[in-house]
């Protein structure tokens, strides 16, 4: 009984081994949506009191081609825009139209309210522009619809929009159906800059705010007083000199005689004292 409980452990202890193994071999490789969370930084938003802010950037977006239709981030539903085959396709573009139309129609027969500020009025839209700047704020991989979509907020640091108001849009991009399962996450990639490239433009929500630092610096710095010029005297010994002018790059010994050479200065010593100075 001793013995085949002794041949038992080997077994056991081989079968564990193997397991093992075939657990690391059969690792699952990171998702699509992992690898497109890895490559696009999401922005952190928050509010207060004084409203919306950025409190973490991500990564920064540039707008490639227009179409794409943003309402401000408080507002309660987001506009979408489908990329497919290179072209930004907006049902909202269309509804917005029709919409003015109407409403010129409705004005021209009743007394129309002032339109609405839109840093206030969460109905407000705004068209995105080729070369606005966005940050990804969420992105969703569904393989079964062959799309992927991409919550953008607008970085109106970038923009230059005052007062801010943090525009957002749903951008959805169709691939070929059954593609979606077989894409890299480059060739994905690759689409997504068709239309929302990765800005070289890194940091570019505190570029103004880096021109100014920077230009207060220099201000101070011309502000600052100049140091006084250094003299040199017949008379002084070898250590004033160097404790005004530093140590030379040669020193030449004659005895009595030396020579402190300087970049752009000689000052010979007679006896340890400053004789000549070329």
């Amino acid at each position: 009984m001793g013995q085949r409980f002794r041949v038992l452990i080997p077994a056991v202890a081989l079968a564990l081994a193997v397991t093992a193994a075939v657990t690391v071999v059969h690792a699952q490789a990171p998702t699509l949506q992992e690898q497109l969370a890895a490559q696009y930084k999401l922005v952190k938003m928050g509010a207060d009191s004084s409203g919306t802010s950025v409190v973490e950037e991500g990564t920064l977006l540039e707008i490639k081609k227009g179409g794409i239709v943003g309402v401000p981030y408080k507002a309660v539903t987001v506009r979408t825009a489908t990329f497919q085959d290179g072209t930004v396709h907006s049902s909202d573009l269309a509804h917005n139209a029709t919409a003015q139309k109407v409403g010129k129609l409705f004005c021209g027969l009743h007394k129309c309210p002032t339109t609405p500020d839109s840093a206030s009025d969460e109905n407000a839209t705004k068209l995105f522009k080729a070369g606005d700047k966005v940050y990804p704020s969420k992105i969703d991989v569904h393989v079964d619809k062959d799309t992927v979509a991409m919550l953008i907020v607008a970085c109106d640091s970038c923009n230059q929009t005052d007062p801010p108001t943090y525009n957002k849009a749903n951008v959805v991009f169709q691939f070929a159906k059954g593609s979606l399962a077989k894409a890299s996450a480059g060739e994905v990639e690759d689409t997504i800059g068709q239309l929302l490239a990765i800005s070289e433009d890194t940091g570019q929500g505190n570029q103004q705010q880096g021109q100014n630092q920077q230009a207060q610096g220099q201000g101070q710095q011309a502000q600052q007083p100049q140091a006084e010029p250094q003299n040199i005297q017949l008379g002084m010994t070898t250590d004033q000199v160097q404790a005004a002018l530093g140590k030379p790059e040669k020193m030449v010994n004659l005895g009595p005689k030396q020579i402190y050479v300087y970049k752009d200065l000689k000052v010979t010593f007679i006896n340890g004292r400053v004789a000549d100075v070329q």
